[in-house]
């Protein structure tokens, strides 16, 4: 099998040699493109590395994104998929990842056009358990990395016939399909959301997706901008990240997740294994009388339009606008303009409570177990519905 392996990397240096390795170790009888792109390291000394490696190894390839600011592995996975990679099939790697013996093996076992495959990860206790998942503490740095302790406890580990049906990093696929619905949506750079939009699209396009549980990395998880100072180990062993979520992850991903809610018109959606559950997207307008700045600011993502009695709603599009690709002025409308939205959701801000709110944020599954035509109340909200189109395939391909 030729592969090409899809790694951004910034600042990330110690993991990316201790990735490459392992890469080059465990790869079998594959041929491995490593794509690397470097996005404006500027600590550690990850282009030079990557300029080194170019010389030595004729199958490592790398660009870098000079500044002044990072673009995220939202535009730099596409990048290096549609102008670097040489080969047919590709794979999202993130570079905290040690690649275990057999796992391209797994993969080829799988793969096949119109199919995403992803490895089983084994990863030290930082995070929940999962039954997608495999909680193993080999090490939480490179520096400590158990090799001997993972390798024993593979093959232990590997099912030979098992398989589920999710997608995580990190998986594999065929570039054209990838390339049939346009790669990441550049509205959630740099980060955050992007990995669930374009599950959501290869599974509305009819991609099936495998977990391998003969495949396996060992992934040291959130090594990128989450968790940007890494993990560490108390005297009684237990592993903990140093540090809370930086303030650049934790901003992006409010911003990234409000841009998921306009687009989808609700939160990330997945079943135990991970596999994308898709709800309709319905045409809804919300109709909000004693509108507040606060009300105005929750509820506009979770429609197509918002129309509020709020009269200064121009200070909140002045503020959000620039955090948004969605034209406000399109979204925000004057109470009494007119209304041609598919479903209306009249909402008075004097008695709108947590209880209605979470109505509208499963407003969709709702209408789409129970919604007919017609005019009903839901609490204190009132419905009316004219029609019950759905738009979510309009959201495949970019």
């Amino acid at each position: 099998m030729k592969i090409s392996l899809i790694q951004p990397s910034r600042n990330n240096l110690k993991y990316l040699k201790w990735s490459y390795d392992s890469i080059r170790k465990n790869q079998g009888e594959h041929e491995v493109e490593i794509c690397v792109a470097d996005d404006f390291s500027d600590k550690d000394g990850t282009w030079e590395w990557c300029q080194e490696m170019m010389d030595k190894d004729p199958l490592f390839k790398a660009i870098r994104n000079e500044g002044p600011t990072r673009l995220g592995h939202t535009i730099l996975y596409d990048r290096l998929v549609n102008e670097v990679a040489t080969s047919d099939v590709c794979m999202i790697y993130h570079a905290d990842m040690y690649l275990c013996p057999g796992a391209l093996d797994a993969i080829e076992e799988q793969l096949k056009e119109k199919t995403i495959v992803s490895l089983t990860r084994i990863e030290p206790p930082l995070h929940p358990p999962g039954p997608e998942k495999i909680l193993l503490d080999c090490g939480i740095e490179p520096e400590e990395f158990d090799e001997e302790m993972l390798l024993t406890q593979l093959e232990r580990l590997k099912s030979s016939d098992k398989t589920t049906e999710g997608i995580f990093a990190p998986w594999a696929f065929w570039k054209s399909d990838f390339q049939e619905i346009g790669g990441h949506d550049p509205i959630f750079a740099p980060q955050s959301k992007e990995d669930t939009d374009i599950f959501n699209r290869f599974h509305l396009n009819g991609i099936k997706f495998i977990q391998t549980w003969k495949g396996f990395v060992y992934h040291m998880t959130c090594r990128g901008s989450r968790f940007a100072d890494g993990a560490k180990r108390n005297p009684d062993g237990q592993v903990f990240m140093k540090n809370r979520e930086t303030d650049e992850w934790l901003k992006q991903n409010e911003k990234s997740t409000r841009e998921f809610l306009r687009k989808w018109g609700h939160f990330c959606k997945h079943d135990a294994l991970m596999k994308p559950i898709v709800p309709p997207k319905y045409d809804i307008g919300i109709i909000i009388k004693n509108c507040t700045p606060q009300l105005l600011e929750a509820l506009e993502p979770w429609c197509s339009t918002i129309y509020t009695d709020l009269e200064e709603f121009v200070l909140y599009e002045m503020k959000e606008q620039p955090k948004t690709s969605f034209n406000l002025s399109d979204r925000i409308k004057y109470y009494d303009s007119e209304k041609n939205n598919e479903i209306l959701v009249e909402i008075d801000g004097n008695t709108f409570d947590n209880e209605e709110f979470r109505h509208i944020q499963n407003l969709s599954e709702i209408i789409q177990g129970s919604g007919e035509v017609g005019r009903f109340e839901l609490g204190n909200l009132m419905l009316e519905i004219v029609q019950l189109n759905t738009y979510e395939n309009n959201l495949i391909k970019l």
